[in-house]
């Protein structure tokens, strides 16, 4: 519901991730209900705007946050003479606040003060009310100064035609199938893969068709090399073969993807996947599958206390517990028994 006058146009600010850029499509949306015919500017890093190009509704600014002062000066010249009813900063990053400096808003938006970090204040002149431990219920925190009230969750993730047939030609028929995206952009929060593959051939053995999918990085392609060689069986090898929007596509087709927290995970989430996500770097509650962690394993709180000396409950929002051999809390087995109650529960 709306309560205030529609704001004239709307900017918003998140550069990066994936899957961060996921939890604001939903924003997104929650805008597009409330504010219809509103017309709706991103700013967005390079490789988000080509995972949701074509996102009905939406003009997506580019900004390469690599290129630097030459990044900063471009969206200062393509937003040149415009100025926005009100801008959303949904990232606290001081890349992004000075990237914000190139909008031109009334209303500068941004986190609540005990979320804020790396100046991040310095680049707003409103904020949204504390409140909301997952990262999308932050997100949606910002509909509030606006007046309005986030509604039933939608993404609509936009995914052509020609990306689902590439993805059935992948994975045809209608075996299930274990996705596997073993990588994170994080390092230290990838497990070890000896023991995804226990999990892989245990899926295998009760009839599941087992997929890799990853990236074109070195670490990917390795990770999956060590994979295949620790299977029993053998598995779909698709790391490095798909785009952005194939890649929605086969986790869209998946039954059930096995990830760490990275953005497959919120892109499978949000095209209608169940995942089981790995986390013990990263909290579950704040950072896992949005919709449904019943699959999810979260040794969190063991790896505050045991890494950090605390519990979760005294470390700032979002603290991230990436050491060696914290991932190691994750068990095989404990993987093993949440694959099994997710065959279970949905007779798979």
């Amino acid at each position: 519901m709306t309560v205030k006058p529609a704001p004239r146009s709307i900017c918003l600010l998140r550069l990066s991730a994936l899957g961060d850029a996921v939890h604001a499509v939903a924003v997104v949306r929650d805008l597009q209900q409330a504010f219809p015919g509103v017309p709706i500017t991103w700013v967005i890093g390079k490789g988000e705007a080509r995972l949701l190009e074509g996102l009905d509704g939406v003009e997506l600014v580019v900004f390469d946050k690599k290129a630097g002062l030459a990044a900063w000066r471009g969206l200062r010249r393509e937003l040149a003479g415009r100025r926005f009813d009100v801008l959303l900063n949904l990232q606290l990053a001081l890349r992004a606040g000075l990237a914000s400096t190139a909008i031109r808003a009334a209303r500068r938006i941004g986190f609540d003060h005990g979320r804020s970090k790396e100046g991040h204040g310095l680049f707003i002149n409103e904020r949204i009310p504390a409140g909301g431990h997952h990262v999308q219920d932050a997100f949606r925190q910002f509909l509030l100064p606006l007046g309005a009230t986030p509604g039933p969750i939608q993404w609509r993730l936009p995914v052509p035609a020609e990306a689902h047939d590439w993805a059935a030609a992948q994975l045809p028929g209608e075996t299930p199938t274990l996705l596997v995206s073993p990588c994170s952009s994080h390092a230290l929060r990838n497990w070890r893969p000896e023991r995804v593959a226990a999990v892989a051939d245990h899926a295998a053995s009760r009839g599941w068709r087992v997929a890799l999918c990853g990236g074109r990085s070195t670490l990917e392609r390795d990770t999956a090399d060590a994979i295949l060689a620790a299977m029993r069986g053998p598995a779909v090898d698709l790391v490095g073969k798909d785009t952005l929007k194939q890649l929605l596509a086969l986790l869209g087709r998946a039954r059930l993807v096995l990830t760490p927290d990275a953005g497959p995970s919120h892109m499978a989430n949000a095209m209608g996947t169940a995942v089981l996500a790995l986390h013990a770097c990263t909290d579950a509650e704040r950072s896992g599958p949005y919709s449904d962690r019943r699959w999810t394993v979260n040794h969190y709180e063991t790896a505050a206390r045991r890494f950090l000396g605390k519990p979760a409950a005294e470390l700032p929002w979002g603290k991230r517990v990436e050491l060696p051999g914290v991932m190691d809390l994750v068990q095989v087995d404990e993987v093993v028994e949440r694959f099994e109650a997710f065959r279970a529960a949905t007779g798979a």
